[in-house]
C-alpha cells in the first residue's frame, strides 16, 4: 500500500466508526520505548520511524508530532502532500485537534497505547475522546508481524544481587502500609527486574514482554505466552510467582473487585484502570513501586557497571585508535557502527547493542538522534566532524557513549574548536557537582548550559537519562532534564551526562560519559550531600580542545579522567593502542 492508501484506508474505517479523527502514538500496549515490529503502526502509516511521535489523522487532514531530536528526520521520512509536520512543543497534539476539528469531534484512541495522564491532556484540551475495542491500523495492516515470543531466562544472582523474594518482600510492606491490595506493572524492565528474569522479544532492551500484579503478601500474578516460559524459568520463579497467559489478565483483575489497587497513571497502559474500575476495584494512583529501587543500583550492580564499562572502552578505544589513525578514510558512517560493533563483539560478556548506534558524519551529525540507513550513508571525509554515539548490553551493565571527534588531517577551525570546548565544560559541570540529598535532575540541567548560554546557544534535549544494570538504556524515573520527572537523585542511580550543540547543515557535537550517583564526604557539615562517579572510561579528542576556554579546574578534572582512563585500561590493551592511549590522555595544556 502506498502511503496514500494507508491513509485512504484508515479514514473509511473512521467513517465506519462514526469517529472524526484517531490517534496514532509511537507505542506498544506497554507504553515502552523500543516497540517491536509488530507495534510500529506509526511507522507503517507514516514513514517517520524515530523514537517519539505520534500522529492525528483526521477526516479531511493528518500531523505527525515529534519533539526536536527528530524534527529533520521527520522532514525526511514522511510526505508533506499527506502529513503535517509538527514541533511537540510549539505545537501540541491537543491544541491541534481542538483548532482543526469542529466542537465534539469524536477522536478515537486505542486504550492499549496510551497511559491516563497522557490522555487527561486531551481531555482538559476539550477534545472528546472515544475508546476504540480494536486498532483499525491493525485492520489495514495487510502483513503485520506477529508479536515476539523469545524465551525468557533467569538473570542471576551473581548479576542482580538481590533475590527476587526480598525485593518482593521489601515492595510488598511497601504496599501494606498504604494499604493497597496490588499494584499493577506493566513495564518489562520492572517485572525483569522484580522476577530477576531477561528476555528477548524487543531490541536493545533484554526484557519478555509481561505484564504482572504484584501482591500486598508478596505473591506475584505473571501475564506472559507459555511459549516464552521455559521449564528452568518455572524453577527459578518458584511458588510464589504464577504463571498465567495474557489472555487472563481480565478475570484476574475482575477478582480484584472491592480491593484497592494501584496503578502508575503515567506509565500503564489506561486499559488497566479502565477494567479494574469497570470491575468495581478502586483504583489508587501511584508510580511503578519498582522503579525507584530499580533505579538505585545495589553494591553488586554498582560493581558490575564498573567492570562492564572498564571492558566496553577496550572496544571503544580500539575504534577511537582506528579514526586517529586512518581519519576515517575507507569509512562510512555505516561501516563505521559495524566496526565499532564488531570490537564489542570481541568484549567478554557481550549481548549486543543497548541502542542502535548514532554514526553521524558531518551535516548529519547535526541530526541528534540520526540513524543511517542505505539510502543516507555516506564516507567520512577528510577535515569534518564525526559523531558517533553507542552502547552495549552486558549481564553486569549497560554502557551509552558519544564521543566526537576531527578527522583532519588538517587543524580544525577555531569556531569549531569553541563550541566542543564549550560542550566540554558542560559535560564537566555535571561530573564533578556535589549537591545537597533531595536535589533532582532538573535542578542540575542548567549547570551543563551556561558555557553554551554564554554566548546565546542552547542544544533542544535533555542532558542526562537514567540506565538500567543489564536493562533499559533509558531508565526512569530520574533524568537531567527541563523536562525530566522532578525525581530526587539517590546513591546507586545511573545517569548519562551529555550536552551537546548542533549547527543544522553543518555539523553535531555530543559528549557523554555516563556517571553514578554516590554519597559525597562534605567535613564540616551535618547535612548529607552526594556527588557522581564517572564510569565511562575514553579519551576525548584533544586536537578540538580550546584550553584557554576552560578554567585550571576543568583542566585538573580532565587530566586525572585521562590519566585514570591510561591507568585503568593499560592492562588490557596492546602495545599500539597503549601507545596511542599515552598521546590521547596527555595533558591537555600539552600541545
Amino acid at each position: 500500500m502506498s502511503p496514500r492508501e494507508k491513509l485512504q484506508a484508515l479514514r473509511q474505517i473512521l467513517l465506519g466508526q462514526s469517529l472524526d479523527g484517531f490517534l496514532v502514538p509511537r507505542a506498544d500496549e506497554h507504553l515502552g520505548e523500543y516497540v517491536a515490529e509488530y507495534a510500529q503502526r506509526l511507522g507503517w502509516l507514516t514513514g517517520f520511524t524515530g523514537s517519539a511521535g505520534l500522529a492525528v489523522v483526521l477526516l479531511e487532514r493528518a500531523a505527525v508530532f515529534t519533539d526536536g531530536r527528530y524534527t529533520l528526520q521527520l522532514a525526511a521520512q514522511t510526505d508533506e502532500a499527506l502529513w503535517d509536520r509538527r514541533h511537540v512543543i510549539e505545537s501540541p497534539p491537543p491544541s491541534w485537534i481542538v483548532e482543526n476539528t469542529a466542537p465534539g469531534a469524536r477522536i478515537g484512541y486505542d486504550p492499549w497505547l496510551f497511559s491516563e495522564d497522557a490522555l487527561a491532556r486531551y481531555r482538559e484540551a476539550g477534545v472528546n475522546l472515544v475508546a476504540v475495542s480494536t486498532n483499525p491500523v491493525d485492520a489495514i495492516w495487510p502483513d503485520r508481524p506477529a508479536p515476539p515470543m523469545a524465551p525468557a531466562a533467569p538473570h542471576a544472582l551473581a548479576y542482580a544481587g538481590v533475590a527476587s523474594s526480598e525485593k518482593r518482600q521489601s515492595l510488598a510492606e511497601t504496599l501494606q502500609t498504604a494499604n493497597q491490595a496490588a499494584a499493577v506493572l506493566t513495564d518489562p524492565a520492572s517485572i525483569a527486574w522484580l522476577l530477576n528474569m531477561r528476555g528477548a522479544d524487543v531490541d536493545y532492551t533484554p526484557c519478555a514482554l509481561a505484564y504482572a500484579l504484584l501482591h500486598e503478601d508478596a505473591r506475584v500474578d505473571l501475564f506472559i505466552a507459555g511459549e516464552k516460559v521455559t521449564d528452568a524459568l518455572r524453577d527459578w520463579l518458584g511458588n510464589e510467582v504464577s504463571v498465567e497467559p495474557p489472555s487472563a489478565l481480565s478475570s484476574a483483575l475482575q477478582r480484584l473487585k472491592g480491593r484497592r489497587v494501584r496503578v502508575d497513571a503515567a506509565g500503564s497502559p489506561a486499559w488497566f484502570a479502565q477494567q479494574l474500575r469497570a470491575h468495581g476495584a478502586e483504583v489508587v494512583g501511584g508510580s511503578d513501586p519498582c522503579l525507584l529501587p530499580k533505579a538505585c543500583k545495589n553494591t553488586v550492580e554498582q560493581q558490575g557497571a564498573r567492570d562492564a564499562h572498564t571492558r566496553d572502552a577496550v572496544a571503544v578505544c580500539r575504534f577511537l585508535h582506528l579514526l586517529a589513525r586512518t581519519g576515517g578514510a575507507g569509512l562510512t558512517e555505516q561501516s563505521a557502527a559495524e566496526r565499532l560493533l564488531a570490537f564489542r563483539a570481541e568484549v567478554p560478556g557481550f549481548q549486543g547493542e543497548s541502542f542502535p548506534a548514532i554514526s553521524g558524519a558531518g551535516e548529519h551529525g547535526a541530526i541528534i538522534h540520526y540513524r543511517v540507513t542505505p539510502e543516507t550513508d555516506r564516507p567520512l571525509r577528510p577535515n569534518e566532524v564525526y559523531l558517533i554515539d553507542s552502547g552495549a548490553q552486558y549481564r553486569d551493565g549497560t554502557t551509552d557513549i558519544t564521543r566526537t571527534v576531527w578527522t583532519g588531517p588538517e587543524a580544525p577551525p577555531d569556531e569549531l574548536r569553541d563550541r566542543f570546548t564549550r560542550v566540554l565544560k558542560g559535560m564537566i559541570a555535571i561530573a564533578t557537582l556535589t549537591f545537597p540529598v533531595g536535589v533532582a535532575g532538573p535542578h542540575l540541567d542548567s549547570f551543563a548550559r551556561r558555557s553554551l548560554w554564554d554566548i546565546g546557544l542552547d542544544y533542544d534535549h535533555g542532558t542526562g537519562h537514567g540506565v538500567g544494570s543489564y536493562l533499559s538504556v533509558h531508565e526512569g524515573p530520574a533524568g537531567l532534564s527541563r523536562n525530566a520527572r522532578s525525581v530526587a537523585l539517590a546513591p546507586g542511580m545511573i545517569l548519562s551526562d551529555e550536552p551537546g550543540f548542533y549547527l543544522p547543515d553543518a555539523y553535531g557535537i555530543r559528549l557523554e560519559n555516563l556517571l553514578m550517583v554516590q554519597p559525597a564526604e562534605m567535613p564540616g557539615t551535618t547535612r548529607p550531600f552526594l556527588t557522581f562517579e564517572t564510569l565511562t572510561l575514553a579519551p576525548f579528542d584533544r586536537r578540538l580542545i580550546l584550553p584557554a576556554l576552560l578554567t585550571s579546574a576543568e583542566i585538573a578534572w580532565l587530566d586525572s579522567y585521562h590519566a585514570c582512563v591510561l591507568s585503568t585500561l593499560a592492562p588490557d590493551v596492546n602495545e599500539d593502542l597503549h601507545s596511542w592511549l599515552q598521546e590521547s590522555c596527555a595533558s591537555v595544556g600539552i600541545s
